[in-house]
């Protein structure tokens, strides 16, 4: 999420542009409190230098800041656990 600081309401414009390094990840809007979302799933795990350079609009200038962000794998279910859930709810249908 990023923030955008400004004393208009930073809405409108183009938005905010997210980044991976010099990868384009997408564009998401300003909400009127100024803030943007945009969520990113990545192939590996690792270190990222994510930038939101907010593309300004007429009352607010366009501005940009870096952050970095530890990717971690998701983690892996206890063995048995779909055993576990999906038999019983396989039992519930079969009643």
């Amino acid at each position: 999420m990023a923030t955008v600081d400004c004393p208009a309401v930073p809405a409108g414009g183009l938005g905010v542009t997210f980044f991976d390094g010099s990868d384009l990840l997408g564009t998401v809007p300003v909400q009127a409190n100024g803030q943007a979302s945009y969520t990113a799933t990545f192939a590996t795990a690792g270190s990222r230098s994510i930038t939101a350079a907010y593309n300004g609009n007429e009352d607010c200038d366009a501005h940009n800041d870096t952050t970095t962000v530890q990717v971690t794998s998701a983690p892996t279910p206890p063995a048995g656990f779909c055993l576990l859930v999906c038999g019983g709810a396989n039992q519930l249908l079969r009643r």
